[in-house]
């Protein structure tokens, strides 16, 4: 069956954009209807770490700005990168609300536009509009009036339809798998409180962690930077690790190689981020050249290696309280030096550290997957949202 063509048209044609009211600070209550504020505004969905309050009855004051499930928002900032384009769309368990200023609801006029396909085009079309925009300080917000005049795709009314419900079964997938692997990140951290901290024994084991220092149970080796000549790209030297720029993923990631070689850390060594941000732990893929910005950590005196890695993560919230200095957060060695850590006997560290190991192995396959399932959604969305890929639609619905 032969397919319409996909038209082109402008956006102001088929969409308008109504703002929200700048509501003063003093009719806010403690409770009662929130606001949508920019703040509120996230990528794909709202945020409501921090609310604010209207009266119940400003639902019937302004029926114009109150939302329903669907309504699609966009942040009327200035986005200079993509990651600071904010389009959302309001679900069930964000109502009731109401819209602020700054924030504008993308509103159909025709029914030859359905929001839900639009919503998966108005990311790229208002990005590519605001990049080939001045960002100097005259234009601080994006312009309702210019965009207006934004050409879009027009695929008939059956084609959106299609490919809305396709993009929206990935969106369901991806939002499935992130949920399983927020309740794996959970589920670790629950092992790692009860069995790092003895709360929680395995089968077999019993008896007291002991209390020690940190260089009792492992060599701690601070890095010194080498000097920036010795740097270059040809593998020159070793791989250098200079601070959490070079870690990704929770392994080590060198941009660069040095021929001058100072601290040394090896394969499989923890490395600690020792300078803003403090705390961050990895592990070694290589045997590397470490900067000032990195420790690195090896078990020493039968001591288990993914135990004190383990252990780490576990603390890695906690140095906030040890960092200090002005100009940049750090720990120094004998921070390092002192820091209490209380161990099981080598055999149960050992046992610890595979249970936690699996629960690592878990999480780290649902994040391959969602990462996949992302990845796999966006080429869909450059062939479907292009037209480049069509879509066959129910003769009778066409």
């Amino acid at each position: 069956m032969h397919q319409s063509e996909w038209h082109r048209e402008k956006f102001g044609d088929f969409f308008d954009i109504r703002s929200g009211v700048g509501f003063k600070y003093d009719e806010y209550v403690n409770s009662g209807i929130p606001l949508v504020k920019i703040d509120n505004v996230s990528h794909g969905f709202i945020k409501w770490e921090n609310r604010s309050y209207l009266p119940e009855s400003y639902v019937n004051d302004f029926p114009e700005i109150v939302l329903k499930e669907g309504d699609i928002l966009l942040a009327l900032n200035r986005p200079i990168t993509r990651g600071q384009l904010k389009i959302a769309r309001i679900s069930a368990s964000d109502l009731p609300a109401i819209l602020y200023q700054r924030v504008g609801k993308i509103i159909a006029l025709t029914e030859q536009t359905l929001p839900n396909f639009y919503y998966y085009l108005f990311d790229r079309l208002i990005f590519r509009f605001v990049s080939r925009k001045s960002i100097g300080s005259d234009q601080p917000f994006i312009s309702i009036t210019d965009l207006k005049k934004e050409p879009i795709p027009l695929p008939p009314v059956t084609e959106q339809k299609k490919i809305a419900q396709i993009l929206s079964t990935w969106d369901q997938a991806i939002t499935a798998t992130e949920r399983l692997l927020e309740n794996s990140q959970q589920r670790k951290k629950g092992l790692m409180q009860q069995l790092l901290t003895g709360r929680k024994r395995l089968p077999g084991f019993e008896g007291e962690f002991k209390a020690t220092s940190l260089s009792a149970a492992a060599t701690i080796t601070m890095g010194t930077s080498p000097k920036s000549a010795a740097y270059n790209s040809i593998g020159d030297g070793l791989p250098l690790l200079q601070g959490n720029a070079d870690i990704e993923g929770r392994r080590s990631k060198p941009r660069v190689f040095t021929s001058e070689v100072t601290k040394v850390c090896q394969l499989g060594d923890i490395l600690l981020s020792v300078r803003a941000p403090v705390g961050s732990v990895a592990t070694s893929n290589h045997d590397a050249c470490i900067g000032r910005g990195i420790c690195a950590i090896k078990a020493k005196n039968k001591n288990n290696q993914e135990f004190l890695y383990q252990w780490m993560l576990w603390y890695e919230p906690r140095w906030a309280g040890l960092s200090q200095g002005s100009t940049f957060e750090s720990v120094n060695s004998s921070d390092l030096k002192n820091l209490e850590i209380k161990l099981p006997e080598p055999a149960e560290q050992k046992a610890i550290s595979n249970v936690l190991s699996v629960a690592d192995r878990e999480s780290e396959l649902l994040e391959n997957r969602l990462d996949q399932l992302k990845q796999e959604k966006k080429a869909l969305m450059q062939q479907l949202l292009t037209g480049k890929r069509r879509v066959q639609v129910d003769t009778e619905a066409a």
